[in-house]
């Protein structure tokens, strides 16, 4: 992790230099150094968000971007055929429908992305179904309880542990609570979670994915679940009697608190 640091600055500070020599829009000095700067910034940022979208999604993204930019092509063709003696006009509508069709292409891309089926296709793509399968989503009751920290280090739990953005969002406004046991309990769950993400046996993975339409944080879980074909690790009782009337798998968590050693039972 530190050498990509190193690299990301190295690639900011260069852009930032480049620009300083090659006066981008007449720019000179600092102006210039700045906006260097500020490219290299949105890259990284770029970077770091691309790297928490699952393989569909980028896959669906890049097939409706090249989707959109040949219906935007083909449509600047005809406008140039129909609109020869226009100056100002039709380049407008040549780049106006290049933005468009390529945005709609690359966000409804992405969001249908994910009914893509990559073990069909085996080979580099045929891993995708198993990895998420190994998915095991934390609920915000078994991190703030804390027991799944003591289970972990144990060696018991093996895949790679999600904590979905929703459940970080509910995380933070426990701990952010004006009840001081609860606030507590959220920040209780935080240092949990921290002390999860320094396990070197373990990986840790931030999932966006949300249900705008669906209000219930324990729902949406489920939802996620069932997306991922993965299971869902809580010592909720209610929680874990719906997901079974889901389809969903639990790994509850029900070892006593005065021991070290979790015991993790599955259950379909």
């Amino acid at each position: 992790m530190g050498e990509l640091v190193i690299i990301r600055i190295f690639f900011v500070a260069a852009l930032g230099g480049a620009a300083y020599f090659l006066k981008p829009f007449g720019l000179e000095g600092f102006p210039g150094t700045a906006v260097g700067l500020l490219a290299g910034a949105g890259v990284v940022v770029f970077e770091i968000r691309v790297q928490k979208v699952s393989l569909r999604r980028l896959i669906g993204a890049a097939f409706g971007s090249v989707l959109g930019i040949l219906g935007a092509y083909l449509i600047s063709l005809v406008l140039g055929r129909a609109m020869p003696d226009s100056n100002s006009t039709v380049p407008f509508l040549q780049i106006f429908l290049l933005a468009w069709m390529t945005y709609c292409g690359l966000v409804v891309g992405a969001a249908k992305g994910d009914t893509l089926n990559l073990s069909a296709l085996g080979g580099l793509f045929g891993g995708e179904k198993a990895t998420k399968s190994s998915f095991k989503i934390l609920d915000t009751s078994v991190i703030i309880d804390g027991r799944i920290a003591d289970i972990a280090e144990t060696g018991v739990i093996d895949g790679t542990l999600v904590i979905p953005q929703f459940v970080l969002h509910e995380l933070q406004m426990v701990a952010d609570s004006s009840d001081g046991m609860k606030r507590n309990r959220g920040r209780r769950g935080l240092d949990v979670l921290h002390r999860i993400q320094k396990m070197p046996q373990l990986t840790i993975q931030i999932l966006e994915d949300d249900f705008p339409n669906i209000r219930e944080v324990d729902m949406k879980l489920i939802e996620l679940a069932k997306v991922y074909s993965c299971k869902v690790v809580t010592n909720d009782f209610n929680l874990n009697k719906v997901a079974q009337l889901h389809g969903v798998e639990v790994v509850r968590v029900f070892v006593p608190r005065d021991r070290m050693v979790g015991i993790v039972r599955r259950q379909a």
